[in-house]
């Protein structure tokens, strides 16, 4: 049956009262509402078009095709010039917070983002500078490192703790970390941290989680890390819990066999602040909750909210945490401009993630290197 075409009542001896409770007359839905409709897989494999296609495809599908393109306005806004009272950020020393770009894009994730393999796609974003800011958990920051010492590996959800623990094998969902991989890690990070507090003493360096991280990152020297990238590029990597995960057991082991290492994490929150103040436009683009989700946006407060916003999580509303917390609640705090149109995608962000990069920031950077390349 045409959808234009009016659908006949049943005549029949069926009672009117159960004809009018079944048939309502629809009322019109206002022109130009999107119909449902999603990839036909007789056109090919093409997954640039299947993800298109999520946008009118309904449920998460179409949140995901809403966060395609809420990065894309990130995207375009930090392409245009920035106004000329933004201009001039000269006389800021701090190289790590300079303004760039007409809009500071900030990123915020969990530790187990870096575990598993979305790993690679945010030292791609870190790598190609197409972000400014990062905040993650500790064990965002350890996990990067440690990888570059050993692996993790792919295990099963099911396996039991007891025999694991007995095995010295560490479950982070289904993947699998040794303990030798900590034990590395240990030896490797207990020299740097005598050596920081060698120049705590003797230099006056105050050192900061973030400035603690862009060392370390520095140290790995590896291409593979998220940490080096962001050193390499002069991005802050914020971090207000950087002493909940291995990196704190080493911070208090080291505070027994060579005591008086301070960290200050007040010059971190007015560096994150001030990215955010003094920014032209920001988008957030945070992958889970807790600490790093409001982080980002307290900081954005400071502003007035941000202009653009991607959440993506698992979490509800319902228990009043900030991790379920959806876009509307932060507007009310003021951390989301009115003006906005944020997206929360609800889904895990091991599956969305990666094609959120590939749809967006891999895109435009492949884009551009083959105009450059063709031009050559």
């Amino acid at each position: 049956m045409s959808a234009n075409v009016e659908p006949k009542r049943v005549d029949s001896d069926v009672p009117e009262e159960a004809l009018n409770a079944v048939l309502v007359k629809s009322v019109p839905l206002p022109a130009g509402t999107p119909i449902i409709k999603g990839y036909d897989f007789n056109k090919g494999i093409n997954y640039h078009a299947l993800l298109e296609t999520y946008l009118s495809s309904g449920f998460q599908a179409t949140y995901f095709g809403q966060a395609v393109d809420e990065v894309r306005k990130m995207l375009l806004c930090r392409r245009q010039a920035l106004p000329e009272d933004k201009e001039d950020d000269s006389f800021e020393e701090d190289e790590f917070i300079k303004r760039r770009s007409n809009c500071t894009i900030f990123l915020g994730y969990t530790s187990n983002m870096v575990s598993c393999g979305v790993r690679e796609s945010i030292k791609f974003l870190a790598q190609h500078r197409m972000i400014d800011c990062i905040v993650t958990t500790a064990g965002g920051v350890e996990e990067d490192l440690i990888k570059c010492l050993g692996h993790t590996y792919l295990g099963d959800f099911a396996l039991d703790g007891r025999r694991l623990r007995e095995k010295g094998i560490n479950r982070i969902g289904n993947l699998l970390v040794p303990n030798e991989n900590y034990c590395r890690f240990e030896d490797w990070v207990m020299p740097i941290l005598d050596k920081m507090l060698t120049e705590q003493k003797e230099k006056g360096i105050l050192w900061t989680p973030s400035k603690v991280i862009a060392r370390l990152g520095e140290e790995i020297d590896d291409q593979e890390s998220i940490c080096y990238w962001a050193a390499k590029n002069k991005i802050p990597i914020f971090s207000p819990a950087l002493t909940d995960g291995s990196l704190g057991d080493m911070m208090y082991m080291h505070s027994y066999r060579n005591p008086g290492l301070v960290l200050d994490i007040i010059q971190d929150l007015r560096r994150l602040n001030s990215m955010a103040v003094k920014a032209a436009n920001t988008g957030m683009i945070i992958l889970g909750g807790g600490v790093v989700k409001h982080h980002i946006c307290n900081a954005n407060l400071m502003r007035n909210g941000a202009n653009y916003s991607v959440f993506i999580n698992t979490a509800s509303e319902f228990d009043g945490s900030d991790s379920g917390a959806r876009p509307d609640e932060a507007i009310s705090w003021g951390k989301i401009r009115m003006d906005a149109s944020p997206v929360k995608v609800y889904a895990d962000a091991s599956l969305v993630f990666p094609l959120l990069v590939g749809e967006t920031f891999a895109r435009q950077y492949h884009a551009e290197k083959d105009k450059v390349e063709s031009t050559v």
